[in-house]
């Protein structure tokens, strides 16, 4: 059974879309004993992406702080290729849509501009008071889309 894909509309032009990329040094701890990169480390790349990329538009007090807590609702990884201990492995991250108090972030792992691992997950503002979701601050909201270079 095939599984829908959010790499759309092809893999080349969804992997031109994204504004913001890391490189990632893959350590050998991340490997089994193959020299393959194990399946759960792509999740923590994708952690440090997503951080990265929220530190780098200044959203942090934002979207983290005593208020506030993004959490993860959702992850998927969909394995294309292999990633070895040496691989210049850069990872790109971007926001794909945004909703009330949810946002669909999705990622690129990259090996010399051939994608390896495509990734998405959804996460969810919730007041730390509280325990339930809330609405996602304008500030991060305008903050995102003019980054992103679109309105959500």
């Amino acid at each position: 059974m095939k599984k829908p894909t959010f790499v759309l509309p092809d893999s080349a032009t969804w992997m031109n879309s994204f504004r913001f990329e890391i490189p990632i040094k893959i350590r050998y701890c991340e490997t089994d004993m193959l020299g393959h990169v194990n399946n759960v480390s792509y999740f923590m790349y994708f952690e440090q992406g997503r951080i990265e990329y929220f530190e780098n538009l200044g959203l942090i007090e934002s979207l983290f702080s005593n208020q506030y807590v993004s959490v993860v609702a959702d992850l998927e990884c969909q394995y294309l290729a292999q990633l070895y201990l040496k691989d210049q492995m850069k990872l790109r991250v971007k926001v794909a849509e945004i909703g009330r108090s949810s946002m669909d972030v999705q990622y690129a792992i990259v090996v010399e501009d051939r994608l390896k691992a495509a990734g998405r997950g959804n996460i969810v503002l919730v007041d730390t008071a509280t325990g339930k979701s809330t609405p996602i601050p304008e500030t991060a909201r305008e903050a995102i889309s003019t980054f992103e270079g679109r309105s959500f």
